[in-house]
């Protein structure tokens, strides 16, 4: 179920979408331009079967995304604390080279 003014769960197209199924979403983050996965319903707590699905779509996005370029997934929800979602994120030493 959708929660009036979350912006996660209006996903708009604001940036290329890079996976999209039933249960979620892979898009360029706005803010900080990397993959990110986004479940589609308003909620925090996930399966362990939602939750293999989900990471899995974003490590493959990551894969695309960064291609030779190592990284990792980030599971802490800064911004948006009530609404599961994670973002491949380089490693700094990365982008060093």
């Amino acid at each position: 179920m959708a929660e009036p003014g979350c912006e996660l769960c209006e996903a708009q197209r604001i940036t290329p979408w890079l996976h999209e199924d039933d249960l979620c979403f892979v898009a360029e983050c706005e803010s900080c331009g990397v993959p990110m996965v986004v479940l589609r319903e308003h909620r925090v707590e996930v399966s362990e079967a939602e939750l293999d699905h989900m990471i899995g779509r974003l490590e493959q996005a990551g894969r695309d995304f960064f291609g030779e370029r190592r990284f990792f997934v980030d599971k802490v929800r800064r911004q948006i604390p009530d609404h599961f979602h994670a973002h491949a994120r380089p490693y700094l030493f990365d982008r060093l080279r």
